[in-house]
């Protein structure tokens, strides 16, 4: 069994549980209390989580923004307070005159960088209270509009019942269940979100992860998690990787900064930083590039022990 102290574990969450619920099942698990994920997912949804475990939390604000992709299933002619399959109906129209080709034609719209407004019922924090609290107490939901990016919004399958099945690739902080709202307000039909289920995280695939039940399992007969567990240092990150020498690691290690060549990331980006022996040693960001040649100054912002 490989050490599970620090790494990233891939879980296939089930529907009905919260994503917080899943990391106190893993911590209980793994024995590890320093456990946490990057990117909630609604307890009507399931599919891929990342767990972060030990020395890997500090690494989640830099997952957690990795592009997503779903798939899931929209019901027409009926609206949610909730925008899903779990809220009380608000509205109900005919779908009489609906068709695949209308709902296709409709989608590219949600495509690109869009306006979208949050559910009232959803985990976004307003003055430091989450948005579905207010809602379930009654009281008036403020809601701001904000900037997201939509990758892809297109229908896989057939209309059938009113329902049909799409799939969505966009980047963090989208709603899939506003998008299943908007396209139903478009159409003039109104829908809600059927059902989702995330099936990737930037290069990280749900067919890799584990349920908590097979987890438990193989903990308990002692076997590898074979590609549901990443050792610490071979966590890929969505950015490039430096090998530093000896010298150059003992300055990272004093918070100093280190003149790389032969660098390809511009100023400003973040660089994974590894030693000679691919040990992950910090995570730092371009603060200069001092010629075109490329060589330039790196800064460190995360450094491991």
């Amino acid at each position: 069994m490989a050490d599970l102290k620090h790494g990233l574990l891939l879980i296939d969450k089930e529907v009905g549980g919260t994503s917080h619920t899943v990391v106190q099942k893993a911590r209980r698990l793994l024995q590890q209390k320093k456990i946490g994920h990057c990117g909630t997912l609604d307890p009507a949804a399931d599919g891929l989580l990342l767990l972060t475990v030990g020395h890997a939390t500090r690494l989640t604000r830099f997952l957690i923004k990795a592009p997503k992709v779903y798939v899931g299933q929209i019901q027409f002619g009926t609206t949610t307070d909730t925008y899903d399959a779990e809220g009380e109906i608000t509205a109900q129209a005919p779908i009489d005159d609906l068709s695949r080709q209308a709902i296709e034609a409709a989608m590219p719209q949600f495509e690109g960088k869009i306006a979208q407004l949050p559910p009232a019922y959803s985990a976004k924090k307003v003055n430091g209270v989450k948005l579905y609290e207010l809602a379930r107490r009654g009281e008036e939901v403020p809601r701001e509009s904000r900037e997201v990016t939509v990758y892809e919004f297109v229908a896989t399958g057939d209309l059938v019942d009113g329902r049909i099945s799409f799939r969505l690739g966009c980047a963090s902080g989208t709603y899939a269940r506003s998008l299943a709202y908007d396209l139903g307000e478009v159409l003039g039909c109104g829908g809600h979100l059927a059902s989702l289920r995330r099936t990737s995280v930037g290069p990280f695939e749900v067919s890799e992860a584990l349920t908590l039940d097979e987890l438990a399992r193989r903990l308990e007969a002692d076997e590898d998690l074979d590609g549901g567990w990443y050792p610490f240092d071979s966590i890929p990150l969505p950015f490039d990787q430096i090998t530093a020498d000896p010298q150059q690691q003992r300055r990272l290690q004093h918070g100093q900064t280190i003149l790389v060549r032969d660098l390809a990331s511009e100023e400003g980006d973040w660089v994974k930083l590894i030693n000679q022996r691919h040990q992950f040693i910090a995570i730092g960001t371009v603060v200069e590039r001092v010629s075109a040649a490329g060589v330039g100054i790196i800064q460190p912002k995360v450094v491991f022990a």
